[in-house]
Formats: C-alpha cells, structure tokens, sequence
C-alpha cells in the first residue's frame, strides 16, 4: 500500500511540474488571435491566428467576403485600433527595425509584412505563414495589443512604405487568447 501511495504522489509531482513547465513556455504555445471585421464598405470577415514556435510564429488566415479570384496584401500594423471605418486608425506597417518595406523573402522588410492572401473562387482565402520578425510573447517585437489589417489589392512588395495595396477592407486587433 505504501509503494502505491508513493507512486501516486510521485506521478502527481512530475504531472504538476511538468504543467508548470508547459505555462512558462517550455512546451505550451504563446497564442494570439484577431477577429477581423469588415471596413470600407465590403463583406470581408475572418478569423488570424499567431502561434509562437520557438523562435518563429506561425500565422494561419481563414477569410472570407472577399471577391472570387483575387488577391490581397496582408500585414500587421502598429496600432491595435481598428475604430475608423476605413482602418486607418491601426496606423502604418508594424515595423519595430526601421527597415524597408518588402516580401517576406527579401531579408530586410517590415516585421508586419505579410505574404497576400489569395482569395478562390468561393471568395474564401485560408493561409499558413511562419514570421521570423515578430513574437507573440511581450516585447519590442510583440503582435499582441496591434491589428491585423487585408488591403484591397495586392502588396506589390516595392512600393515604400506600403506596397502599394490600396485601401484597408478588413480589421482585427490582436488580442492574447
């Protein structure tokens, strides 16, 4: 009866360290989410998801209201405000580095870059990136507490600072979940 006792109160020590562990990060996800609601007049809804992995942060999209067959720039921007019905309110492209605006792929570009969405013929774009510049966790480099902003037209990743994407469809804080 002893050995059992002892079993059970060893398990339950290694369980609650281990729990313990996984809430400081050592094997638990940070997470953050945005709801992103319409602006400019359009239909244009979803749901964004940032997922620390490590040293990276994985962003999955799923939006929808968008027009069939279309593409659209995609970034975080420097404010958490989505208040002003065109989004203007969430400010510039995140960019805590102070480098250039630019494709994912280039080595210097905004933290808040994104790759487009490209939306099918339903109108629907789901999407999976992994960002290296940002952090979910607090910090200079944090997205938590900015918004996530889809543009009407296509980044075109030259175009300074804003790659030339035009107006601001859909908005959505980004909020610790």
């Amino acid at each position: 009866m002893k050995r059992v006792l002892f079993g059970l109160m060893v398990a339950g020590t290694l369980a609650g360290g281990l729990a313990g562990c996984a809430g400081a990060g050592m094997g638990g996800a940070d997470t953050a989410v945005a709801t992103l609601a319409s602006r400019s007049g359009t239909a244009t809804q979803g749901v964004i998801t940032f997922t620390q992995h490590g040293s990276r942060v994985l962003v999955k999209a799923d939006v929808t209201g968008l027009p069939p067959n279309t593409e659209h720039g995609f970034h975080v921007h420097e404010k958490g405000d989505c208040s002003a019905p065109d989004a203007m309110s969430a400010g510039g492209h995140f960019n805590p580095t102070a480098k250039p605006h630019g494709s994912m792929s280039m080595p210097d570009h905004h933290a808040g870059d994104i790759n487009n969405l490209k939306a099918d013929a339903s109108g629907r774009a789901q999407a999976s990136f992994e960002l290296s510049d940002v952090t979910v966790a607090p910090g200079p480099a944090s997205v938590v507490g900015r918004a996530v902003v889809v543009h009407k037209d296509p980044d075109d990743y030259k175009t300074q600072p804003t790659g030339n994407s035009g107006g601001r469809i859909a908005c959505g804080v980004i909020a610790k979940s």
